[in-house]
């Protein structure tokens, strides 16, 4: 945005009242705003630029089943197929493609775990199988243990739709682009008032940036480094995910996301060699098909102890709200509770005692 048209936009805010103020415009950003708009809500959305945040960074895979253990996620029966259905709906708003189904192929780095799959097999026969074409895939990737299918799973375009919403929000005039700072914010029990902005609450959905919330930090984040390589493989078939140990995700521009790492012990946030060694090393031994290093990126997580978001109001502040704690689930987490939530706020419907944000009571009176 140039200097004229950024002073333009912020003489369009001065003195604007709206029911509710975002902060940040990542997946829980984008999806809280989408449903109070739908609502009939007025909104404005705080978010500062930046080429690296979790939500960007994310590979935007949403898969049914999780761990070693290879069980179903949490409540996946009913989010995924909603979540399904709103990225849907986004395509036909935005008229952009987001969504296709492309489901894991699950390559076993070791005896036990080829095992693992085939005892989960007959018992979770809705997600697991074996896949048709395993021949086929040694012109790709050396393996000796099998390959199981993890289907279905869904593959979102995580950067298109941030950024087709963003021009949306923009056109809208209700995104104010510029890093929210808590010293400009008045918190009153039933008005939030933000430099020359009013408003009736104030949501928090700014990823990692929770953990030094004044009015949330006190809950169990639990924050994690999660690194990515971007790489052209030629010849490699965009059909599905492929995962032994590293996952290869198609990406944009027909390029692949490489990655991802947990890193619960770190010391910045940039990209770091050894991750970057780690995964050619892995990759010399499982890919059969050249490839080249574009770029190498890193964002921390807002993970949490729990694994369960964090959605709701705060019990001493009820005009402060966070919606929140998504950790690596967001694509598929964040349209279900998003779509909760707004109904909370809007009509009062009670929501998911296991992500409302009053589980924590006694820890945010303090």
């Amino acid at each position: 945005m140039n200097l004229f048209n950024e002073l333009c936009s912020l003489l369009s805010l001065t003195n604007m009242v709206v029911d509710y103020i975002i902060v940040g415009q990542g997946i829980c950003g984008t999806m809280l705003s989408h449903n109070l708009l739908k609502a009939g809500k007025t909104v404005l959305v705080i978010d500062e630029p930046g080429p690296y945040t979790a939500s960007k960074v994310a590979s935007g895979v949403i898969n049914p089943v999780t761990g070693r253990r290879i069980v179903r996620t949490w409540e996946i029966e009913k989010i995924m197929p909603f979540a399904v259905a709103v990225y849907r709906a986004f395509e036909k708003e935005l008229n952009t493609s987001l969504i296709r189904q492309t489901n894991i192929l699950d390559f076993h780095p070791t005896p036990q775990m080829m095992l693992a799959f085939k005892e989960r097999l007959p018992e979770e026969q809705e997600y697991l199988r074996i896949p048709d074409e395993i021949e086929e895939l040694r012109s790709f990737f050396q393996f000796d243990f099998g390959v199981g299918e993890i289907n279905p799973c869904w593959l979102i375009d995580l950067n298109r739709l941030l950024k087709e919403w963003r021009k949306k929000l923009q056109q809208k005039g209700i995104l104010l682009e510029q890093r929210f700072d808590w010293k400009d914010c008045t918190i009153k029990a039933s008005e939030v008032q933000y430099q020359h902005i009013t408003a009736k609450s104030i949501i928090c959905c700014e990823g990692a940036a929770g953990f030094q919330n004044p009015y949330f930090h006190l809950l169990p984040y639990a924050p994690n480094k999660g690194q990515a390589i971007i790489a052209a493989i030629e010849g490699l078939p965009a059909t599905n995910i492929y995962k032994q140990g590293i996952h290869l995700v198609p990406w944009q521009d027909g390029l692949w996301w490489i990655g991802s790492n947990y890193e619960w012990d770190f010391t910045d946030l940039n990209p770091s060699e050894t991750f970057r060694m780690k995964t050619e090393e892995q990759l010399k031994y499982w890919l059969k098909l050249p490839y080249q290093i574009l770029d190498h990126m890193a964002a921390e997580r807002p993970t949490n102890m729990e694994r369960r978001p964090f959605v709701g109001l705060h019990p001493l502040h009820p005009s402060v709200g966070v919606f929140n704690g998504m950790g690596t689930k967001g694509c598929s987490l964040a349209p279900y509770f998003a779509h909760e939530f707004a109904q909370y706020l809007t009509e009062g419907k009670p929501m998911t005692p296991a992500a409302d944000v009053t589980r924590f009571t006694r820890i945010l009176s303090r």
